[in-house]
């Protein structure tokens, strides 16, 4: 089991891989047996913020060492976040992670689970199951599984308003709708309108030019809209997110 007091030095690495070795060092004697003792059947899972997450770890072969850990994986750290001792279900925590208390593990059928009650944008990272491997006539290793990527999914902040007068031409005029703060950065516009409370247009087919600006954090659609005599519209703008659909409207 690896020790919560001491950390491991470079010359034990594949027999003590901890949080401050690169996932790369840590699993390269792993690659081969990773895969089929292992099993961590999602690749990826979304989450809104707020909502609540798993992690599966199918255990295919019994291992003489009774614990399973788990680690979680960000662009320049790997670190550990807990153990799970199989044969009682006991965790243990005391690793230093500076989220420790969002997670939970518990025991199943087939393996364990990683638990997050309530995700945050600081969750999203990839998380990888590890179980001690031990050789006959030689030192053992770590295994890993192939590990699961968490993607914290925020909702857009959606705004509709007048275009300034520099983009408005002879006739027409535009109306500009803008996501902001989202994550994934990826949102679908369409746009509609309504005539003196009437039934609502989709505007995707009525030949009404529509653009489109991407700008770091943020995308913004342009409608340029025709102005009609004696009539009044009202347009809405909808976004369509992983994190939901939102619609503002307008009246122009």
């Amino acid at each position: 089991r690896i020790s919560t007091n001491q950390e491991p030095t470079r010359s034990t690495w594949n027999k003590h891989c901890h949080h401050d070795l690169h996932l790369s060092v840590c699993v390269s004697a792993a690659l081969v047996a990773m895969a089929a003792d292992l099993i961590q059947d999602d690749l990826t899972l979304t989450r809104r913020v707020g909502e609540s997450v798993s992690f599966s770890c199918e255990i295919t072969k019994q291992f003489k060492d009774d614990y399973v850990y788990w680690y979680q994986k960000k662009e320049k750290e790997f670190r550990i976040i807990l153990d799970l001792k199989k044969s009682s279900g006991a965790t243990d925590k005391r690793y230093g992670h500076p989220q420790k208390d969002d997670f939970t593990a518990e025991k199943t059928q087939t393996g364990c689970e990683l638990k997050i009650n309530k995700v945050t944008m600081d969750h999203s990272a990839s998380y990888f199951c590890s179980c001690y491997k031990d050789v006959l006539h030689s030192s053992g290793y770590y295994i890993f599984g192939s590990g699961t990527r968490l993607l914290s999914v925020v909702k857009p902040v959606v705004s509709v308003y007048p275009g300034a007068s520099r983009v408005h031409v002879e006739g027409s005029s535009s109306l500009l709708c803008l996501a902001s703060a989202m994550f994934p950065p990826v949102v679908q516009f369409s746009w509609k309108r309504q005539k003196n409370n009437g039934p609502l247009e989709d505007l995707t087919s009525t030949g009404e030019e529509q653009l489109e600006l991407s700008e770091s954090g943020r995308i913004t659609s342009i409608l340029l809209v025709q102005q009609q005599k004696d009539s009044s519209y009202k347009y809405s703008c909808s976004v369509k997110h992983e994190g939901g659909t939102g619609v503002i409207a307008t009246d122009c």
